[in-house]
């Protein structure tokens, strides 16, 4: 009798595991991507005002984290180049911008300062009595108090302006501020800068009221003056500009108000027609 015979099962393959590549590691990506981040923060922080010290230490450690994820890359641990070389670029350029932000600051904080001072230095005036030749050299007016001719005001930058005794002119022509029936008279006015820096004599500007009740003295203009001052005045220079006004026939006097700059005090003539 035959007995019937299985044949041999095999036996059950495990599922296939691909093979581990001996040695292989991921990639390590980590600083580039940090550096460009912190590249991108760092050069942001660098376009607005007084963050540039964040833009500075974010800078830094951008650029040393690139650079050192450039090494990864060379050495075959990364594969992110590209990344890791814009975020160095991005670190240095955060640098330049800190540098730039720190220039800026501090030049505008001098420019405040420097405001500041001259803002205080220069917004009064002293008097010096004329008639000793050189404007004279002792004794202050009283404060409020007009000063007279051949005064000199000396403002505490080393700017001193003086106001000559008046002088009968005769006007031209066509002369425009003048008043038949008027009286013109001519003003010298001296500018003398003994400070250290050059001053802009365009912005001296001069006004004039005549008589007791202090009418509107015009100035005149015609062919021969009226022109005032023009240009700069160098550090131990002086300058000297011809005015003349319009005043009624009794008026007596004549005061002259004469400012020379936004941040100085204006100062005040009384001068004998």
């Amino acid at each position: 009798m035959s007995q019937y015979t299985q044949p041999p099962q095999p036996h059950s393959q495990p599922p296939y595991a691909p093979a581990h590549a001996p040695g292989a590691r991921p990639a390590r990506n980590g600083l580039g991507i940090a550096a460009l981040v912190l590249g991108i923060i760092g050069s942001v922080s660098g376009l607005i005002p007084l963050l540039f010290w964040l833009a500075g230490i974010l800078g830094l450690i951008a650029l040393i984290l690139g650079l050192s994820g450039r090494g990864r890359v060379k050495r075959g641990e990364a594969t992110n180049k590209g990344v890791t070389t814009f975020g160095a670029v991005l670190g240095l350029v955060a640098l330049i911008l800190s540098v730039v932000g720190v220039v800026i600051t501090f030049k505008a904080v001098d420019d405040v300062v420097k405001d500041i001072d001259k803002e205080i230095s220069g917004s009064s005036a002293s008097a010096k009595p004329g008639g000793t030749g050189d404007g004279g050299k002792s004794g202050d007016a009283p404060a409020g108090e007009a000063l007279t001719e051949g005064d000199s005001a000396v403002y505490d930058d080393g700017l001193e302006v003086t106001v000559n005794a008046p002088a009968a002119y005769t006007a031209g022509e066509f002369a425009i501020g003048h008043t038949k029936g008027n009286d013109a008279y001519t003003v010298s006015v001296v500018i003398e800068n003994k400070g250290k820096e050059k001053f802009d004599a365009a912005l001296v500007t001069l006004e004039a009221r005549a008589g007791k009740d202090g009418v509107d003295a015009e100035q005149i203009f015609d062919d021969k003056i009226g022109e005032g001052f023009t240009g700069t005045v160098l550090p131990g220079r002086k300058i000297t500009a011809e005015y003349a006004f319009d005043a009624p026939a009794d008026a007596g006097n004549l005061t002259v108000e004469v400012s020379s700059g936004f941040d100085r005090d204006t100062s005040h003539w009384d001068l004998k027609l």
